[in-house]
């Protein structure tokens, strides 16, 4: 049993949980192209707006270069 850090504290003490919205499967997609469009376009920043956000230009290309479907869960729902 999952719980949501942003459950009340009342909820998460009673053993309640969120229910994930669910998500057709064009919604999933779309989610899907628009966080390869982001990842290409972060390893496309130069090293001056990278150095901005608090990025290396390493960590930058690693993040491009990983597959669509390794998000991190909080972005899927």
């Amino acid at each position: 049993m999952s719980s949501s850090i942003f459950a009340p504290i009342s909820a998460r003490a009673s053993g309640a949980t969120c229910a994930r919205p669910s998500r057709s499967v064009f919604g999933r997609l779309r989610m899907a192209f628009a966080l390869s469009k982001q990842r290409r376009e972060l390893a496309n920043l130069d090293d001056a707006l990278l150095e901005d956000i608090g990025v290396t230009r390493e960590q930058a290309v690693k993040e491009s270069e990983r597959p669509v479907w390794d998000a991190p869960r909080n972005w899927m729902r």
